[in-house]
């Protein structure tokens, strides 16, 4: 049987650190798929078709990696898509705080698909979306938080 993985997120943008967590997941599950949650009442940096370009760019010669836009309950999507698991970034106390209030939840509603956390290596846990669109703002370069060979100026 396959194990198939869902990375959920908003991925804008996608960074180092999402890029970190994807390597460490491939380690264990067959085939992971990085769901770009559709909220539209969020205007992001990045237009999602977009963000789903900028992955799929990424990934274009790695068959084990998938990315897709989804809009509704995460569980559902991870239904969907037949994933047994939903994988969760960790970066520190905060996030992990926040991530097992969701695990709890979602295995009440969703007890067959397991929640893994996996911690994002320390050379990019500093790395946020967040901070990337900041830097951004202010007109700086931000290629040292972006995955090798994306240039997000490509994808705005």
């Amino acid at each position: 049987m396959e194990r198939i993985a869902i990375f959920p997120g908003s991925f804008d943008p996608f960074t180092r650190g999402h890029e970190a967590l994807v390597e460490q997941a491939l380690r264990l599950f067959d085939r992971v798929i990085i769901g770009i949650g559709n909220n539209p009442e969020k205007h992001g940096l990045l237009p999602i078709e977009n963000r789903r370009k900028l992955i799929a760019d990424l990934y274009a010669r790695e068959p084990r990696i998938e990315a897709r836009i989804y809009a509704g309950l995460t569980g559902d999507f991870a239904r969907e898509t037949g994933a047994c698991a939903i994988l969760r970034g960790v970066r520190n106390t905060t996030d992990f705080e926040y991530e097992r209030t969701m695990e709890a939840t979602n295995h009440r509603i969703y007890p067959e698909i397991t929640t893994v956390m996996l911690f994002t290596p320390s050379d990019v846990a500093d790395i946020a979306s967040s901070t990337v669109r900041e830097v951004l703002a202010f007109g700086r370069t931000v290629d040292e938080f972006m995955p090798r060979g994306i240039r997000i100026e490509n994808y705005l």
